[in-house]
């Protein structure tokens, strides 16, 4: 496998949730691909909280599933719970999350990874890539060996020069007993000038379910009718599930915090690398948050047979009595047994803004960059960049078009957008709210938006494609039914007198009454002509929730719609890559220098970036013959 004569087309360092992702699209697509990890055992692990999805998280997972990747489908193999969350909310924020068995969510991943024919597996530590004239030829390992490639994708996740601190205890490592990876950054720091920097992120202590008592929490039950994440795969309906609980936080623990500070490596500033804005350490949520009485904790079971529970909610790098002593005193904790402490953990990155839109280094050619080595932090937004990665790397170097979504496409694309495009100085994490077409971007049909990308290009087969052709075509002909179809209003005015809503005189279209806000999809359907209509034409569940989304939200998506149209626009004209932006006096100092860094490829890129203003835009139309 590893002779000089053997030249792999892809080399993926890394086996994470990007890795993995980018193994699995590169190899599905053809290309002849090596995945080098440290250790077989820890392939896709979930390395902090056992659980996928949640609030945007869930819709990117989805957007996978639907361009041909495996974290849905893994994720379903392996759910013990699953919560659509924000459903009192609009269809735009309803998120999926699942709560996963650990092992199992591994075990599938090596599973789905064996099953790959063009792809090779190999235990060892890249510590240095092989580069000439700025162009990558392949890694070297731990143990020397020299092995070769026409592209290689870095998704080394927390591993570069790692340091993990546990109160005034500080070793190397890029997870709790896994060595750290030396070598890459000071290659491509000191030899090839990229610029790198550091960040934190943490993880919770894991404690013995059999030691609380769940009588003092608040429990957290499943879904009645769980979903799933994969649009394709139809895994076995979800019959039982594991319950999760919430406990809270309360004056003594905060008191023990705060007497204590001093302790926190974050405090005692042992760690310099930027924190989790979002998803702060307890140390930091009781500091910034001093007028807060009570944080929730959020117990998470690690498996369907295991007594280990993640403490989610309770990062920490406080010594290993302080944790104990803080975590005994929230209710229910009172004997508590902590199986493995929290730990922070500090690691290199490479701002994002060196990449191009394909993930793709701007300096070195064929290396791409996938996961936190970005600056993000979540399984999620890694798995994303690394399927996204994988497509590319594969696409270049057969000479193809590359893949990139546009921000009205898909929340991958609004992630890798904002990573190019401003960069990022903190890890970085995804919501619903950086996404200006969320409307546009639900979870439920991210299967209509990109499954036909994934066909094109390979990664989702025919009979797939029918499917959500077939879905297309029935949420047509339903919503079709309902705009034509009057009905009478001695069929509806008793209905719409129960729900208090206005009684109608005349025949109205049965679109123009589920548009009431107080009038839902299960006040309709239960009318005889209409549920015999439905079922006739076979119109799932699935269907009508889509038809009604449609129609009750009309307005908003419309007006999406619209304003993805005049964002296409700017999107379709391209900047030139050596356009003299320091010597264009028109433009304002700010905007020079910032065009000049970030060297945007396109007009609506280049809008993105702070400091660049309406009139600079205009200015730039002008310059390349649009104005």
């Amino acid at each position: 496998m590893l002779s000089d004569s053997n030249i792999y087309d892809i080399i993926i360092v890394g086996g994470g949730h990007a890795g993995s992702e980018a193994a699995c699209a590169s190899s599905k697509m053809g290309s002849k691909t090596l995945l080098i990890t440290t250790n077989f055992h820890t392939i896709g692990q979930l390395s902090c909280n056992p659980a996928l999805g949640g609030i945007a998280k869930g819709q990117i997972i989805r957007e996978i599933d639907a361009l041909g990747g495996f974290s849905a489908i893994i994720t379903d193999y392996s759910t013990i719970q699953f919560r659509m969350l924000n459903k009192s909310k609009g269809p735009a924020m309803w998120s999926p999350r699942a709560q996963c068995d650990r092992k199992l969510y591994s075990n599938f991943w090596r599973f789905f990874l064996d099953k790959r024919k063009k792809l090779d597996l190999y235990q060892d530590t890249v510590t240095s890539l092989i580069i000439k004239n700025y162009k990558v030829h392949g890694v070297i390992t731990t143990l020397g060996v020299k092995i070769k490639a026409h592209s290689v994708i870095l998704t080394n996740g927390t591993f570069l020069n790692g340091k993990i601190h546990i109160g005034r205890k500080k070793f190397d490592g890029g997870r709790i007993a896994e060595k750290k990876v030396k070598g890459i950054t000071e290659q491509l720091v000191n030899i090839f000038g990229l610029k790198f920097g550091r960040m934190k992120t943490g993880t919770s202590p894991r404690v013995d379910g059999r030691s609380l008592d769940y009588h003092k929490m608040k429990p957290q039950e499943g879904d009645i009718d769980p979903k799933k994440f994969s649009f394709f795969y139809k895994t076995k309906k979800l019959k039982k599930q594991i319950k999760c609980y919430i406990a809270y936080t309360n004056h003594v623990v905060h008191d023990l915090i705060r007497n204590n500070i001093m302790y926190s490596p974050i405090f005692s500033n042992s760690i310099k690398g930027s924190s989790p804005r979002y998803c702060p350490s307890i140390e930091e949520k009781i500091y910034r948050f001093s007028d807060k009485k009570e944080h929730p904790i959020f117990l998470e079971p690690e498996g369907w047979n295991t007594n280990e529970v993640y403490v989610n909610g309770f990062s920490t790098s406080f010594p290993e009595r302080i944790q104990y002593h803080t975590l005994k005193n929230v209710d229910g904790f009172k004997n508590v047994k902590i199986l493995k402490p929290g730990y922070a953990i500090e690691y290199d990155y490479f701002p994002p803004n060196q990449l191009q839109p394909t993930l793709e280094s701007k300096f070195i050619e064929n290396l791409f960059f996938a996961g936190q080595i970005n600056g993000t932090t979540g399984y999620e937004e890694a798995a994303a960049q690394g399927l996204i990665a994988g497509i590319n790397a594969h696409m270049k170097i057969n000479n193809k078009s590359s893949l990139i979504l546009k921000r009205n496409q898909a929340y991958i694309g609004v992630l890798i957008d904002d990573l190019i495009t401003k960069g990022t100085t903190e890890p970085y994490r995804m919501f619903t709210s950086r996404a200006e077409y969320r409307m546009l971007l639900r979870q439920d049909n991210a299967d209509e938006r990109l499954t036909h990308i994934g066909y094109s290009i390979g990664l989702i087969s025919k009979k797939n494609m029918k499917l959500v052709d077939k879905k297309i075509c029935l949420i047509d002909k339903c919503l079709s039914f309902f705009k034509k179809e009057n009905i009478d209003p001695k069929i509806i005015n008793p209905i719409l007198y129960k729900k208090s809503s206005p009684v109608i005189f005349n025949k109205k279209k049965i679109e123009t009454i589920l548009s009431r806000s107080d009038i839902e999809l299960k006040d309709i359907i239960t009318i005889p002509f209409i549920m015999k209509k439905i079922k006739n034409n076979r119109f799932t569940q699935e269907i009508l929730e889509q038809v009604s989304i449609r129609i009750k939200y009309k307005g908003y998506i419309d007006r999406e719609e619209k304003n993805a149209k005049k964002l296409l626009k700017l999107e379709n004209i391209v900047l030139p890559h050596n356009f003299d932006y320091k010597n264009m006096e028109s433009l304002s100092l700010e905007a020079r220098e910032k065009l000049n860094y970030h060297r945007p490829f396109t007009l609506a890129q280049a809008s993105r970036i702070s400091g660049v203003t309406p009139s600079d835009l205009t200015i730039l139309l002008i310059h390349i013959g649009h104005g």
